[in-house]
């Protein structure tokens, strides 16, 4: 049986937590510039962090929805401008 210290797990669950947080602000400002390289990475950060425990699993579910939502603006402008980018 491996047991882990106490200190290897706040890393961890301070790892996790960091990687929520950065979810949610990559899949916000993934919203308006560079979604289609921003909404993955939100979206494979909110999954690592809630899979690995995080205590903001508010904040990883939201990095997780604006990661989905990064996606589905992109391929809505990609409807009407029939390319893979978009501005303003």
């Amino acid at each position: 049986m491996h047991l882990t210290a106490p200190a290897t797990r706040r890393t961890a669950a301070r790892d996790a937590d960091g990687m929520a947080v950065a979810s949610f602000i990559l899949g916000l400002v993934g919203v308006l510039v560079l979604n289609l390289f921003l909404g993955p990475v939100a979206i494979v950060l909110a999954c690592v962090a809630l899979r690995r425990g995080t205590t903001r699993r508010g904040r990883a579910l939201l990095g997780l929805a604006l990661g989905i939502a990064d996606l589905v603006v992109l391929f809505a402008f990609m409807q009407v401008d029939h390319t893979v980018s978009w501005s303003f």
